[in-house]
């Protein structure tokens, strides 16, 4: 069974025309129709030679001997990318089940 959701999607709340949408990191909230509510962290993956560059540069993680992943990679962030990879994940189970299960906000719980 489908399992309808809803998207907020930072980089179109926040300075829409100005991201790089293949290499840049945003935040997305995914809202249940169960009443489930989920909160990631998602970078694209050219990001994340962006962010060991970048740590390099300010010395930050050991100048970038290691990186704390985001909850999910993606290739770009499009609405319709992060749509169908939401998407696929719920047809494999439960989000906090095949990402980190720290997604989940359970102050949400009904």
């Amino acid at each position: 069974m489908e399992q309808k959701f809803k998207l907020w999607l930072e980089f179109e709340e926040v300075d829409p025309e100005n991201w790089d949408i293949e290499n840049e990191f945003c935040n997305i909230h995914v809202d249940l129709e169960d009443g489930r509510h989920y909160g990631l962290n998602v970078w694209t993956y050219n990001f994340l030679q962006t962010a060991i560059d970048q740590e390099k540069k300010s010395g930050d993680n050991l100048n970038g001997l290691y990186q704390k992943p985001p909850d999910l990679f993606v290739k770009e962030l499009t609405r319709e990318c992060i749509e169908r990879t939401i998407e696929d994940l719920l047809k494999i189970d439960d989000l906090e089940k095949v990402l980190n299960p720290s997604i989940y906000d359970k102050r949400y719980q009904n």
